[in-house]
């Protein structure tokens, strides 16, 4: 089941439409920039951007970061190998469908929450330096498949 900022399932595809233009346009409220908006924000990317997406969800989301005040360091913001095994896992298991389809079956498939990763990354090798600036493959177990 997907989720919006106040836990209810996302009604529509404007609202996701809504979440994908307000990060690429910096309009999104800080507030609204929820473990469920960075699932639709990819599932809206994956759609407008197909092949590109991993190309350009990362200037996104650290752009996004810089405009409500946050940074894009070795501690905080941006986070490249959380970014792309996220979009990567999504495109695998979203499905065909609606907008609000394919966000259903990604939170569906076990991605509703920020600790899925940790089934696949070790803590340490996950929230590294060297993961936060590029790409480590998982070194527990491959991406959903």
């Amino acid at each position: 089941m997907s989720f919006s900022k106040e836990g209810k399932m996302f009604k529509s595809d404007t609202d996701i439409i809504a979440i994908g233009e307000g990060l690429r346009d910096l309009t999104l409220p800080k507030s609204e920039w929820t473990h469920a908006a960075h699932v639709a924000a990819a599932i809206w990317v994956l759609d407008q951007f197909g092949p590109e997406a991993e190309a350009v969800m990362p200037d996104m989301i650290r752009r996004y970061n810089e405009s409500v005040g946050g940074v894009n360091s070795d501690q905080e913001g941006y986070h490249h190998t959380i970014t792309i095994a996220s979009l990567r896992a999504i495109a695998r298991v979203a499905g065909e469908g609606s907008l609000r389809e394919r966000t259903q079956c990604a939170f569906s498939s076990g991605l509703n929450t920020p600790d899925w990763l940790l089934k696949h990354f070790s803590r340490d090798r996950l929230f590294s330096v060297e993961a936060r600036r590029a790409w480590v493959e998982p070194d527990l177990a491959p991406l959903p498949a």
